[in-house]
Parts: C-alpha cells; sequence; structure tokens
C-alpha cells in the first residue's frame, strides 16, 4: 500500500463557500466503543464491525487497538456541498464497466477531481479532534507522549455483507505519522470509492453507485516490526469444512502477502479438540519469503530483505497459534448469534512479537462457501495432463480451459478477452475488472 506521506496536497486550502459550513451532527467522527454491526449504514461494514469487536472485546476476551470512524453521512454531505456529487452521477450514468480503457479514464478522471477538492475546514476540525484525543489515549497508557501511528481505512456501505463482499476495493494506508499525513489519507480514502475495481464490483453486484458511501476508520497501529501478521478463516478455505480453522502468517505487515511476493506459513487447527487437546494443531507448514514489509521510520512501509535469521524460522509459536484459534471461535460464536445462523469469519491480524499479544485488526463474514450448505464441498480434478507451459500459483481450485493471455502490467489490460486464462506476474486487487471478464 502506498505511504500516505508522498506528494501531500496541502489541506490549508480554502474551500469554497458552501464547504465552509458546519458539519452535521450526524457526520461527527465516533469512537468505535460507540458503534456496532446496526450501524453498517453509517459507518460501513468494516468499521462496524471494528466496532462491534471492540464494545464485546473484553466479554470475548479478544484485544483490538483503539480507533474512530468517519461516518459515511461525512462523506456525503463532503461531496454536495463541493459541488462533485452531479459530476460523480454524470460519469458514472452513462459508464460501460465492461469497456475497460473507458472504465479507467472514467475512475481516474473522478479520482482526480475529488482529490483536486479540499477536505472542507469543519471537516478537517472534525477528523484531528477525534485523532488528538485518540492520541492522548495512547500515550496516557504507554506512559509517555510519542506521535501516535494509525492505519487509515476505507469501509464502504455495502462492504463486508456475508453476501458481498468489497474488501480491498478500496485504498487503506498504513503508518500514517502526523496530522497532514491523517487528512492526506482521509482525503484519498473518499477518492478510492471510485478505483477501477470498486465500480466494476458495484456494477456487476447491482449497487447503485450513488447509495453506496464511503465511511473512513483510523486505528492504532501495531508495532510488526518484530512481528507478524496475517489472516485467519474459520473454515477450510479449500472444501468448506466449518471444523478447522486456518491462519496464515507472514513477517512483518501483509503487503508481500497480498501482492503475492511471498508464500505465508499456514496453520490449520482442529475446531473440536481446541478445549480439551493438548495440541489441537494438526498442520505447520513453512512459507516461502526473503521479504518483508515494515513501518518505515518516516511514515508508510517499506520493503527490505527478510533477516536470515527468520527464514528458516516459523512465523508463529504454539501459543499464539492457538491464541489466535481461540479468539477466532469465539468471535465466530458472537457473530453466529448475532445473526442467528453459523457465520464464517474471516478475520486479519497482527502481532508485535515476544510475549505480547496479538490483536484483531477486522472481522467479515466469509462469502465463498459459507453461502453452500455445511455439507456441501466441492473439488475440481484435472482428468488428463499434457505438457508444462508455465505454472506459478493459481487463483482458487478451479479447472478451465481457454486461451492464455500474459499480461506483464495493468497498462495491457485491454488485450485481454473475456474466456481467456490471465497469465502475469503476480495478481493484486487491481486485477478484479479484468478477472471478473
Amino acid at each position: 500500500m502506498p505511504p500516505a506521506t508522498a506528494s501531500l496536497p496541502s489541506h490549508a486550502q480554502t474551500a469554497t463557500s458552501s464547504a465552509s459550513l458546519p458539519l452535521p451532527s450526524d457526520a461527527l467522527a465516533l469512537s468505535f466503543e460507540e458503534i456496532s454491526l446496526r450501524d453498517l449504514p453509517l459507518v460501513g461494514g468494516k468499521n462496524a464491525s471494528l466496532g462491534e469487536l471492540s464494545r464485546s472485546s473484553r466479554e470475548l476476551g479478544i484485544r483490538v487497538p483503539k480507533g474512530f470512524a468517519i461516518p459515511a453521512t461525512a462523506f456525503r454531505w463532503y461531496l454536495q456541498t463541493t459541488g462533485l456529487a452531479p459530476q460523480i452521477d454524470d460519469t458514472l450514468r452513462h459508464l460501460d464497466p465492461t469497456a475497460l480503457e473507458e472504465l479507467r479514464r472514467a475512475g481516474a478522471s473522478l479520482r482526480r477531481a475529488i482529490l483536486a477538492t479540499p477536505l472542507p475546514p469543519s471537516l478537517q476540525a472534525n477528523i484531528l479532534d477525534a485523532f488528538r484525543i485518540l492520541q492522548n489515549g495512547a500515550s496516557h497508557r504507554d506512559g509517555a507522549a510519542q506521535a501516535l501511528r494509525v492505519a487509515v481505512r476505507s469501509s464502504a456501505t455495502a462492504e463486508d455483507l456475508p453476501e458481498a463482499s468489497f474488501a480491498g476495493a478500496q485504498e487503506s494506508f498504513l503508518n500514517v505519522l502526523g496530522e497532514e499525513a491523517l487528512l492526506d489519507a482521509c482525503h484519498r480514502c473518499f477518492a478510492s470509492l471510485y478505483t477501477d475495481r470498486a465500480i466494476s464490483y458495484r456494477f456487476e453486484h447491482g449497487f447503485a453507485h450513488t447509495a453506496v458511501a464511503l465511511s473512513v476508520g483510523v486505528q492504532e497501529m501495531v508495532d510488526v516490526r518484530e512481528g507478524a501478521s496475517g489472516v485467519i478463516f474459520t473454515l477450510d478455505t479449500e472444501t468448506g469444512f466449518r471444523d478447522l480453522i486456518l491462519i496464515n502468517a507472514v513477517h512483518g505487515l501483509g503487503e508481500p502477502l497480498v501482492q503475492g511476493k511471498v508464500t505465508p506459513d499456514e496453520y490449520l487447527v482442529f475446531k473440536p479438540s481446541l478445549a480439551t487437546a493438548p495440541n489441537p494443531i494438526l498442520k505447520h507448514a513453512s512459507g516461502a519469503r526473503d521479504v518483508r514489509s515494515v513501518p518505515a521510520p518516516g511514515g508508510g512501509v517499506r520493503e527490505e530483505p527478510l533477516p536470515e535469521r527468520l527464514r528458516n524460522q516459523p512465523v508463529l509459536d504454539d501459543p499464539t497459534i492457538l491464541t489466535l484459534s481461540r479468539w477466532a471461535c469465539a468471535i465466530e460464536r458472537h457473530y453466529s448469534t448475532l445473526s442467528g445462523k453459523p457465520t464464517p469469519m474471516d478475520l486479519e491480524w497482527a502481532w508485535e512479537g515476544g510475549t505480547q499479544e496479538p490483536a484483531i485488526l477486522q472481522a467479515r463474514p466469509e462469502t465463498v462457501h459459507s453461502r453452500k450448505g455445511a455439507q456441501q464441498h466441492g473439488r475440481s480434478v484435472l482428468d488428463e495432463s499434457g505438457r508444462v507451459l508455465v505454472q506459478g500459483t493459481s487463483i482458487g481450485t478451479g479447472v478451465a480451459h481457454g486461451t492464455v493471455r500474459i499480461l506483464r502490467s495493468m497498462a495491457e489490460q485491454d488485450s485481454f478477452k473475456k474466456g481467456e486464462i490471465l497469465v502475469t506476474e503476480r495478481t493484486d486487487p487491481d486485477w478484479e475488472p479484468v478477472m471478473r471478464l
């Protein structure tokens, strides 16, 4: 993810007179402890879930970093008072999302327009007031005043739903340091509601663009310089089997994992034995990694060679694996109770390392296997094989046939045709509009 400190626009510019109006009371920032899943229309799926976890953290016995949400009403107010709303509506009303070059031009135009329109002063002031409260609380807990590093994440109002997930469609920024960088990251989150992949996803799933708004979450960073991060699924992602917990883990931040640069460690834990067996861990699989992503001193993240001492060392020890597994089960039970049905979960976590407890950063319902019956499992088998032309990591577990299209960069995406098989160096979320054809 790009550092939020690069090429900062000046947020001290004077906005239009209409944008100087006071921020409405329903657009004021809310601490995570003030919100819950019921507030999804107000703060989006990601922030609503963080609020639910924060409010329930003591009961569930989990740790969630503190933070606050800028409501979607602030985003809508910003678009209306600055005059951006009609321009966005007109551009998207006439867009053909299957024409990739047209999609690219429209998305780039809307993002430029938003970033060229400063955040109104009252919105800036509200964001900074909430940040200073968060920073004062963090300094008090640590016993010393210090600059607070935060993660700034987009949270769309149609995100992390059981029937659809917009995960990764909008931008997030890690290790944001300083008030100017914070305002810039929030501004860029607003613009990212109009990334190519976000626009494409809304078209595909029938979400009206004007009905989807963006909230921003600001959360204390977990210092993973000597630690790790990753994801947890409370089912087996290959088969949908619900008695397993799958943990993926990498050293440092999760960016190299998302970008396909490293293979994570993988741990499988058997749920029914978690409370009784001395060691319910069924599988330790070491990944392949020679780089890691870590917080940079001046803000943002940097990639560096993985220290030699860590290359053959498991990312997680058994006590941390079991702690994360128990937390995942507790969260799954909580969400299942709220929804009135079994709700497998997809979680993100981070760990400082050493004797520190890990932390849960995000939680969303799993949206692939959870749509199937609890006893439905699918498997694809290749009956015949031929000469291997290219090999690597597949996206998904299915089997398909078609013309291979090798794309070396996003600039070549217009040459991709429906039904072709995409081969590229790595597939990060930016490739989603192509993969949906």
